[in-house]
Order: structure tokens, then C-alpha cells, then sequence
């Protein structure tokens, strides 16, 4: 029986291949996202983090208004650990488990297996930023008119797509390293530094300054303290499309460097390294 030919294979429906993955990736490249691990995520990081930090301070002789600061910047930063770590490390997973080499020649899309990918990412990000601001309205100080509740949620749904895309981004670059984890932390502390987390960005020197504005959780931050403020809808539209953009732009990043680690992980040999 004659072979069929390659270019003739069928792809996979995009919605198809998308849902598949974001329904399968918990259970398998994502399988350390049991409950336990989620509800902590959730529940637990949020408010320790937002602890440490308004004691660090508390002990440094800030106010009300310093700890309410660094309490919403933390409950915001906290995204990291969903979109960034859990989905960077889709990589790991699937060297660790010996299914890269499938993944890469099935005739899937690309986009759609990683996007599906970042589906359930995104959903627990909005759930861990959406906690974290509830610990910082009710034990920080932190005062969130319900009135600009619609806008707040407009920067937190933006801010969890951006950040997921970073993840997704990250996760390219780790396709031809041997662990994603360290990129993980970097990326988590640089955001802890230089996104206006703990301090303003105009603290910084010029240099610092422009680095952060490349890290989409800067724009995602900008945006849900001018919400919480209440600033006028023309500045918020434009924070708004800034944290489209980084994320748009991630995500194409992501894509591209998935191309181009693919072809040189063939090359030498590391897609099976682990």
C-alpha cells in the first residue's frame, strides 16, 4: 500500500486541538496543578507574600499608605506563579515524560497546542490576583470603590492574558535549555524589582526603568492602580492596549522562538535532554 503523502495530512481543527490540550494539560504537562497545589496558589501565596512584604515595610517605618502600596502591587504580582511557572514549565514536562519528540511531529499547529495550553493558566491567574485584591481591600488598608470594579476587571483579565503569553514566551526559550525553572525565578524577581511591585518605577534609574516597561506585569500593574483610582477612561484605554500589546507581542515571540529552538534543539540533540 502506497504511503500517503505528507503534505496531503490533515490538520487538526485549531478549536479542536485548542480545547483538547486545554482540558488534557492539567493532567499531563501540567500534572502538578493538583488541587492542593491550586488552592494553595490561590489562597495561600497571595497572603503570605503580601504578609512578608508589608512587614519588610512596617519594619522600615512606612505608613498605612506605604503598606497599602506594596500590598496591591504584590497581590497583583503574585500572577507569576500561575502564568509564568506553570506554563513555562510545560517544557520540562514534556522532555521529563518523553513526549516532545510526538508533540513535534504531529501535525497539530503549534499556536493552538500552546495557547491550549495556557487556557487553565489564564483562568487560575484571575482567581489568584482576584484573592489577592480581596486580602488587600480587607486586611491592607487597600480601598477599592465598587464603582471602578468594571475597569478593574478589564486590567485583571488583560494583565493574566499578557502575563500567560510571557509564560508561553519563556517557555519557547526553554525548549532548548535544560530546565525552564531558572528562567522561572528570574523573571519572577525581576518582576518583584523593576514592575512598580514594591516601589514606583520613577525610583529607579533610567536604565531599570526601561528594562520594566518591557515586562508585560508592569503595564498589567499600571493598569489596575489607575482602575482602583479612578482615572479618567482615555488614560486607561491606553494602559489597556499596552498590556494587549506585551501580550500580543509575547505570544508572537513565543511562537517565533518555538520555530527557531525546534529547528536547533533537532539539530543538537537537547530536545531529549532533560
Amino acid at each position: 500500500m502506497a504511503l500517503a503523502n505528507p503534505t496531503t495530512v490533515p490538520h487538526p481543527q485549531f478549536w479542536r486541538t485548542m480545547w483538547a490540550n486545554a482540558l488534557l494539560a492539567p493532567r499531563t504537562t501540567l500534572g502538578f496543578m493538583r488541587i492542593d497545589f491550586v488552592l494553595g496558589t490561590v489562597f495561600v501565596i497571595p497572603l503570605t507574600q503580601m504578609v512578608f512584604f508589608a512587614f519588610v515595610v512596617t519594619l522600615g517605618g512606612g505608613g498605612a499608605s506605604d503598606v497599602a502600596y506594596v500590598a496591591l502591587g504584590n497581590a497583583v504580582a503574585t500572577v507569576t506563579y500561575s502564568s509564568v511557572f506553570s506554563v513555562c514549565q510545560t517544557t520540562d514536562s514534556e522532555k521529563q515524560q518523553g513526549t516532545m519528540e510526538h508533540l513535534l511531529v504531529s501535525p497539530a499547529g503549534r499556536f493552538a497546542l500552546y495557547f491550549g495550553r495556557g487556557f487553565i493558566p489564564i483562568l487560575i491567574s484571575l482567581a489568584t490576583v482576584t484573592v489577592g485584591l480581596t486580602y488587600a481591600a480587607l486586611f491592607f488598608g487597600v480601598t477599592i470603590p465598587v464603582a471602578t470594579l468594571p475597569e478593574l476587571a478589564v486590567s485583571v483579565v488583560l494583565t493574566a492574558f499578557a502575563m500567560v503569553g510571557f509564560g508561553l514566551l519563556l517557555g519557547g526559550v526553554a525548549l532548548y535549555l535544560r530546565t525552564s525553572i531558572i528562567l522561572g525565578n528570574i523573571f519572577l524577581f525581576i518582576g518583584l524589582l523593576l514592575s512598580g511591585v514594591n516601589f514606583p518605577l520613577s525610583s529607579l534609574p533610567p536604565v531599570l526603568q526601561w528594562i520594566g516597561d518591557g515586562y508585560p506585569l508592569t503595564w498589567g500593574l499600571a493598569a489596575i492602580r489607575a482602575s482602583i483610582s479612578g482615572e479618567a477612561f482615555g488614560s486607561l484605554a491606553l494602559l489597556w492596549a499596552a498590556v494587549a500589546f506585551s501580550g500580543v507581542v509575547s505570544l508572537g515571540l513565543a511562537m517565533g522562538c518555538w520555530e527557531y529552538f525546534e529547528r536547533r534543539a533537532l539539530s543538537t540533540g537537547s530536545i531529549a535532554r532533560f
